[in-house]
């Protein structure tokens, strides 16, 4: 075997061919868009680059010059920020079921790390932000992978526990039919809100790309903003996000509520893109799009994806998120157009997020772990502190 740097136009396109020999007779595995991965780890389109950030690939090749793995290595001074250690990164992770090309990978990446200072590394995650590529796969090998979300071989949990990486902690995925009955509990605390007057919920179509942008930076900031491992939202991140989505965006299924016209929760939902990537087969060149556009207007996703749901933290307690799910809930049931909903991972260090999924009437249809591995095998080793 052979370790080979990423570092050309060949080797660029052998780290995508890695996954399609890893997955050739898996019928659930859908590839990652080329231009997503591409745009991790390049200098002018990851702005992390430009903050200190360093990132670094290598390729497992055979004898017979076959690419059998292939890993990547950062260093992320904002996710480090905060830890009680230089915390780095492992991610884009694949390999045949072969000890020995995993060794050699992570040795690789950890060896890095080691020089770049870090003490610690967290895999496999992301070069940039957690809604994509985030967390090892330990269960439900066989529902379709989320757009974005990563997607394994179960060998892969063997490969780095058998290193010394620990649970850091824990990503639930919950889902149900959108069919069912919204839960009676959510219909009282709608009532209890309405009773109070001032609230009200309105969808993105109510709303232009400005006011959408503001109204989603307020309550993500609300909600969220300076938790540990959450950075406060600039405005001009949100605008970027929108814009983003706007392409894929169903302004049907993005929920607000306002208290006095002040965005106070957010339900934020988008159609489950790999119901559609499937056809475009991980490259969205114009071809892809061509494929991606007609798909979109057949309507072919059927599931719905809850990327978000956040409650300003001076509302917590109060109902709200009865008050707004139960609105959203009737709304999507009369539409009839989503069988099923998906909500993103919630880790299990927000356990109000988690009450909030199971009173929904989901239940969990896939785990994810983020692992975390000390350099220093006698420091004691923490999970990730419970948000408060």
């Amino acid at each position: 075997m052979r370790l080979i740097e990423v570092q050309d136009e060949k080797t660029r396109n052998a780290f995508h061919a890695v996954p399609r020999r890893i997955y050739s007779d898996d019928p659930t595995w859908i590839p990652h868009l080329k231009q997503d991965v591409d745009k991790v780890f390049d200098p002018n389109g990851n702005r992390l680059f430009k903050k200190g950030g360093k990132a670094k690939r290598w390729l497992a090749q055979d004898d017979a010059g076959e690419w059998i793995g292939r890993v990547a290595a950062f260093v992320n001074p904002k996710y480090s920020k905060g830890m009680e250690q230089p915390t780095g990164g492992v991610g884009f992770f694949e390999s045949t079921d072969d000890d020995a090309v995993a060794t050699m990978l992570l040795d690789a990446a950890e060896a890095w790390l080691t020089d770049e200072g870090m003490e610690a590394v967290d895999g496999p995650i992301n070069f940039g932000e957690k809604d994509k590529f985030w967390g090892l796969l330990v269960d439900n090998f066989e529902a379709i992978p989320s757009y974005g979300m990563n997607y394994n071989r179960p060998y892969y949990e063997r490969f780095f526990k058998s290193r010394g990486y620990q649970v850091y902690y824990e990503q639930f995925v919950f889902g149900r039919k959108v069919s069912l009955k919204v839960e009676t509990a959510f219909e009282r605390k709608r009532a209890q809100i309405e009773a109070r007057g001032g609230y009200r919920v309105i969808t993105a179509n109510d709303l232009n790309e400005a006011q959408l942008a503001e109204h989603f930076c307020t309550v993500y900031n609300n909600a969220w903003g300076g938790h540990h491992g959450f950075s406060k939202m600039p405005l001009k991140q949100a605008q970027h996000t929108v814009k983003t989505l706007k392409p894929v965006m169903d302004k049907d299924i993005i929920f607000f509520a306002l208290h006095h016209d002040k965005p106070v929760a957010f339900y934020v939902n988008i159609p489950e893109l790999n119901q559609i990537f499937r056809h475009v087969d991980g490259n969205l060149n114009a071809w892809g799009k061509l494929k991606f556009l007609y798909h979109k207007w057949r309507g072919t996703a059927n599931i719905m994806v809850g990327l978000v749901f956040g409650i300003d933290r001076e509302y917590h307690g109060q109902g709200l998120d009865g008050f707004l799910i139960d609105i959203a809930g009737k709304q999507l049931q009369a539409k009839g157009r989503y069988l099923t909903t998906t909500l993103t991972w919630i880790g299990d260090f927000n356990p109000k997020m988690i009450r909030i999924a199971e009173n929904l009437g989901t239940e969990r249809v896939r785990t994810f772990q983020t692992l975390r591995k000390l350099f220093d095998p006698e420091r004691p080793f923490k999970r990730v502190p419970i948000a408060k």
